[in-house]
């Protein structure tokens, strides 16, 4: 933890300031050590150079996991592909130039996908995530000078209200136990003029009648040891039958919605390992979340004009994507 991150975390019970109590430190940064509360009632573990403020167990440890197998598969700079880079930028709408020396709050980071984009533009970006992908994070990206991390929970994060200029969570809210109240939390943060971005899966006949919307009941019981497992020996085989469908004239899009694996073959200028990694870390991601509740679009705009957010776009980019600015 860099020590410039004590100035805008808040104690998540009490919304006050903390105190470090016996920092370790390596070199500039504080290894391990203690944030506690002004009264001395709440106190949080800093391990590994990332303050803690959640349980070690959680809804989110299938996220964990999935990012302690695949750390570097999404990022661009493993990939030799924009991939992350132009879905950010695309649902933004921000750019590059607008972000450097500016303060970004990265909700659900993951191993860092997004957060290395905003890194590389120039922001200081606190990277926040519920389960261990932190540590995931923080191993990709911890060689940024402009990285903070952070194992915060969504519905009480440990920030200063109205601090950051720029606030984004992609792939994450439809994974939480309450989208709307997750999303909530999020304007609060938001400097006054601030811009925000989220996207969700988008609710629509299309999305609902994937067969993993028929498989998710049984296969998010699974011990997830036991899924993966399963997943890796059955993905060599479904993923090169999914490309083969998609080939079918006219209805092999449609098709390839009954095989049970992410599939980017034509998708993605990716080759043929790295498209079997993919399959598999989003097959996974497909089948194993506690959660997974897609939106429609009138019901994000309504979250975004009831938070007071204004110059409101939504549009579809991949996933339903809700962005706009808090006013100045």
């Amino acid at each position: 933890m860099r020590p410039e991150l004590l100035e805008i975390l808040r104690c998540p019970q009490t919304g006050g300031r903390l105190a470090l109590e016996q920092p370790e430190y390596r070199g500039e940064h504080i290894h391990a050590g203690w944030l506690v509360s002004q009264a001395g009632e709440h106190r949080y573990a800093i391990r590994d150079f990332i303050p803690r403020f959640v349980p070690e167990s959680n809804y989110a440890d299938n996220f964990g996991m999935q990012w302690g197998k695949f750390r570097q598969t999404q990022l661009d700079s493993y990939s030799g592909h924009p991939i992350s880079a132009n879905r950010f930028w695309g649902a933004t709408g921000w750019q590059p130039e607008s972000l450097a020396g500016q303060w970004v709050l990265d909700v659900g980071c993951g191993a860092g996908r997004f957060a290395e984009i905003a890194l590389r533009a120039g922001a200081q970006v606190v990277a926040l995530d519920y389960s261990s992908a932190v540590d995931a994070c923080y191993a990709n990206l911890k060689h940024y000078p402009n990285l903070h991390m952070v194992q915060g929970d969504i519905y009480a994060l440990p920030l200063l209200r109205e601090y950051f200029p720029y606030v984004y969570s992609l792939g994450v809210l439809q994974h939480t136990p309450d989208v709307g109240g997750a999303f909530a939390t999020l304007p609060p943060v938001l400097a006054r003029g601030g811009q925000i971005c989220v996207d969700f899966y988008w609710r629509r006949i299309r999305t609902m009648l994937h067969l993993k919307y028929l498989l998710r009941p049984f296969t998010k019981r699974i011990p997830q040891a036991k899924l993966f497992a399963l997943l890796e020996s059955l993905v060599p085989t479904l993923q090169p039958l999914s490309g083969q469908v998609g080939r079918i004239p006219v209805m092999g899009r449609a098709l390839k919605r009954f095989i049970p694996v992410a599939d980017y073959t034509g998708i993605y200028p990716l080759n043929e390992q790295q498209l079997r990694e993919w399959a598999l870390l989003d097959t996974f991601d497909m089948l194993a979340p506690e959660y997974d509740r897609p939106q429609t679009p009138g019901r994000v705009r309504g979250w975004l004009e009831a938070a007071g957010i204004v110059d409101v776009e939504i549009f579809h980019q991949g996933h339903l994507v809700g962005r706009g600015r808090k006013p100045s």
